[in-house]
């Protein structure tokens, strides 16, 4: 039985192993690193405590600073079996990408829950995520869309390890593989491992069809497009958005998927033909800039009728607010703020009841408190719309992430009292780019905190820290913001109704009445992709979003 190494990049720690762990450490000069044709009982002679061979079933166990490191291993056909582990002293050092993909049941629930049982043990750590994209089925293409993603994942196991765990994982899950390429409940498949090039009979790293696949593509551009692949030796690297851009067309992904709710629609920020959801305003507060005080549940029957008529109207998102945001609000206490949103919320899940729409609107809680969030979810709604970006509040993202849930994230600087001071709207290299670069920090530190990025909308903040003219930028250029490089795929919503700026540019003092100049608000984001509007006016602005749907919302 014969074994071979060849280290590429060694590590002063392998070299250290290597030596010490066999009699033929001594190799031939194009072989400085590594041991060619050494038998493994002679690789067993000299193993110290830190690498072993166990030469009868051929089981290999490296510990800490083992020739795996940085190594490309070739073995024999006669060794089968292979096995690795990797227990360090410094935690989860190997960076890891595992290309994630659902297309049986409820495609969403199985690949969280394989992502709770990923890290359930406390060896794997998912760093970030991809979006989810949609995508047609390759090589057997009579079966359902796939959903599929990329993990990248921090963790102590070596490949083989790694490689069982995710199979227990499927197997869990009740993966039943009757044709290769099939239908599955779960894939889950390591395409980057370190920097390591691993051939195996079992396990090749990296993944052989990765290049070609545009599902494993879409995913990994969003996490590493600018790096490059292990195996590409040319003398001009090609990186990973180069090799996604030259694919066929058809070989690409539906669109994005982001879950509103478990039974109401998804988003699908990339489809070309998307419709337009209607977000609906609905603030159980004394004082918002322009229905203070008008929406009460001490009056359930014309609370009940006023969601009613959003129903009706088509909104798929009803927003409870229980915390005004206008410029210069006074805040008032979480506890106070849960007392007003909570007998709203309930009110709210029943009239959606009542009208049988519990698969056509969704409840969002509009606020920038962990605590508040928490009790509105526990209540009945599904998404939390965080104006605040998850700023005000640094439990926010923790909290989100163990409910499970859908977050908006808003672009604001400071908070309402202090976003409309001189330093706030200050955007001196540029207001899209300044607002998407800080959008992204934020996508970022909720991917820390646990959020997936399939479960992120965005938000540029009109009206918060902006000015005038900068909220006219925004709604003249939001386009640039839905295709801007790193966000690509994220939804975003846009709130311009009944803003000051509206009322100054109209000339109409009364925020109720500023209908018109909204209405030319919400038909311009549309045009720049907008996934969702948030409205005060849902039945009139049904009308604007689908003539303006109509209009732009057309297949490529």
């Amino acid at each position: 039985m014969i074994i071979k190494y060849v280290i590429t990049r060694p590590t002063p720690q392998a070299l250290s192993c290597l030596k010490r762990s066999s009699v033929h450490a001594r190799t031939p000069s194009r072989y400085p690193y590594g041991i060619q044709k050494s038998p493994l009982k002679s690789l067993a002679t000299k193993a110290s405590s830190r690498a072993r061979i166990d030469s009868p079933n051929g089981f290999i166990c490296y510990r800490k600073g083992a020739v795996f490191d940085h190594a490309r291993v070739s073995i024999s056909s006669e060794l089968r079996s292979f096995r690795t582990t990797a227990q360090t002293q410094d935690g989860l050092r190997h960076l890891a990408y595992i290309a994630i993909g659902s297309n049986v049941g409820d495609r969403l629930s199985f690949i969280e829950d394989a992502c709770k049982a990923i890290e359930s043990r406390g060896d794997i750590n998912i760093k970030r995520t991809s979006s989810l994209w949609e995508t047609k089925a390759m090589y057997v293409t009579n079966q359902g869309d796939f959903l599929n993603g990329v993990l990248e994942v921090k963790t102590s196991l070596a490949p083989i390890p790694l490689l069982d765990r995710l199979q227990s994982v499927e197997t869990d899950l009740k993966r039943v593989k009757l044709i290769d390429k099939g239908p599955r409940t779960i894939d889950l498949d390591i395409i980057l491992y370190d920097d390591l090039r691993l051939d195996i009979e079992r396990l090749k790293i990296p993944h052989p069809l990765m290049l070609e696949r545009g599902f494993v593509l879409q995913p990994l551009c969003d996490l590493i497009p600018m790096k490059t692949h292990p195996v590409d030796n040319s003398q001009t690297p090609v990186e990973y958005r180069m090799h996604l851009s030259q694919l066929p067309k058809n070989d690409l992904s539906i669109s994005t998927f982001t879950p509103v709710s478990e039974a109401t629609t998804h988003l699908r920020a990339l489809e070309p033909n998307k419709r337009t959801h209607l977000m609906s305003i609905l603030n159980v507060t004394p004082d918002s800039f322009s229905d203070g005080g008008a929406i009460s549940t001490s009056d359930e029957t014309s609370f009940r009728e006023l969601v009613r008529s959003h129903i009706h109207a088509g909104v798929t998102i009803i927003d409870v607010g229980g915390q005004s945001t206008r410029p210069n609000a006074v805040p008032v206490g979480e506890d106070e703020e849960v007392r007003r949103i909570e007998p709203a919320i309930r009110m709210v899940q029943s009239v959606i009841k009542d009208e049988g729409a519990e698969n056509k609107v969704a409840i969002s809680i509009d606020t920038y408190r962990a605590k508040v969030a928490e009790a509105a979810v526990s209540t009945g709604a599904h998404i939390v719309n965080d104006v605040s970006g998850g700023l005000l509040d640094k439990e926010m993202f923790s909290v989100v992430a163990k409910l499970g849930c859908s977050i908006i994230l808003m672009h604001m600087r400071g908070d309402p009292g202090t976003m409309t001071h001189k330093d706030n709207i200050s955007y001196p290299n540029g207001l899209i780019s300044t607002v998407c670069d800080e959008l992204m920090g934020r996508v970022k530190a909720a991917g820390a905190a646990g959020i997936r990025r399939w479960r992120i909308i965005l938000d540029p903040g009109v009206g918060f820290a902006k000015n005038q003219r900068q909220n006219l930028e925004i709604l003249r250029r939001f386009g640039e913001a839905h295709q801007w490089e790193g966000l690509r795929g994220i939804p975003w919503l846009v709130g311009a109704s009944r803003k000051g700026f509206i009322g100054k540019i109209t000339e109409v003092e009364e925020p109720r009445e500023r209908m018109w100049g909204t209405a030319a608000a919400v038909a311009s984001v549309v045009q720049g992709g907008a996934d969702i509007v948030r409205v005060h006016d849902p039945k009139e602005m049904r009308q604007v979003v689908k003539m303006s749907d109509a209009i732009w919302r057309i297949e490529a």
